[in-house]
């Protein structure tokens, strides 16, 4: 009985992840500067104290802000958001740059652009982006960029794109087609779409090719590391609706609620932080254990710890 009880606890608390947490939270626009190459999109907690810091990289021509919604449920569960906005004619070779200059910026500045006694803990730190925005992730995670100031604790990957095939891959090219290849030594997690693989209507590219997206990057991934594959979504789909029903246009989408992708997503990035940043490792060991606590779909969900 009593592992009955334990058992339905540690179930109850990773499926509340996949819900908005306690934290109010503050959205606050920091402008670009000669220290810092990009305006920031930064959602904050605002009730006192010291909160881990998550970097967050958008998508190739999309916006920070077009993330509201998964950014401000991760934000509500205590954590500090930091989504810079990345130019549209850059080179992703200079946008790795560019964020590795932005951790220089963090580890002096972010604290005074927080809310009153609002403490970013630069000891607990990770970085993570959607589509090219996940590919920067990684290659600044990796170094390709330069050394970061910061010590990154945690890596993830939202439905992450290296080019358009693997036989044009956008520089830097961190794929190399061997398995656990990457020469990291975090955690890292990759959050697939499995419907960003497929053209829409048959005739216009696909968000994420095969050879080139999700899949990849998680088979170069050294342990310990997690793959989440939302079966039944397409590559934008994570968007806020007004953006994901736009770009379903053009890119192969989903017919489930946008909400519950992003809800899931959210709930994911949330319980493997607290697992890696934060040393609590009951909801990710859940969720991996029972994918159905999710709200959509996910197959297959795998773990790969040595």
């Amino acid at each position: 009985m009593a592992k009955m009880v334990l058992a339905k606890k540690v179930a109850d608390g990773a499926s509340s992840d996949f819900e908005i947490g306690d934290e109010a939270v503050k959205i606050i626009n920091v402008k670009s500067s000669s220290s810092l190459p990009r305006s920031l999109l930064v959602f904050s907690p605002t009730k006192g104290g010291p909160y881990p810091v998550l970097l967050f990289f958008h998508g190739f021509l999309l916006q920070a802000s077009w993330y509201k919604s998964l950014l401000q449920h991760i934000s509500s569960h205590r954590y500090i958001i930091v989504a810079p906005q990345f130019s549209p004619i850059a080179s992703q070779s200079q946008e790795v740059k560019n964020a590795r200059i932005i951790t220089e910026w963090l580890t002096n500045n972010l604290e005074s652009v927080l809310p009153e006694k609002v403490q970013p803990d630069l000891l607990k730190v990770a970085v993570s982006g959607h589509s090219r925005g996940g590919k920067i992730a990684f290659a600044l995670a990796l170094g390709y960029g330069g050394s970061s100031p910061l010590k990154f604790s945690a890596l993830i990957g939202i439905d992450p794109v290296a080019g358009y095939s693997p036989s044009c891959l956008c520089p830097p090219n961190i794929l190399q087609y061997v398995p656990h290849d990457f020469d990291q030594s975090i955690p890292v997690a990759v959050i697939g779409a499995g419907l960003s693989n497929q053209r829409a209507y048959g005739v216009l590219p696909s968000g994420a090719p095969n050879g080139v997206n999700h899949a990849e990057f998680f088979n170069e991934s050294k342990p310990p590391c997690y793959y989440f594959l939302a079966k039944d979504y397409g590559h934008t789909d994570i968007l806020d609706d007004i953006m994901a029903d736009l770009l379903s246009i053009i890119l192969k989408s989903g017919k489930g609620s946008k909400d519950s992708l992003r809800r899931a997503a959210g709930g994911i990035v949330v319980a493997f932080l607290k697992a890696y940043l934060e040393g609590q490792v009951d909801d990710l060991n859940a969720i991996v254990k029972s994918p159905n606590l999710a709200p959509i779909t996910l197959d297959p969900v795998i773990s790969v710890k040595d």
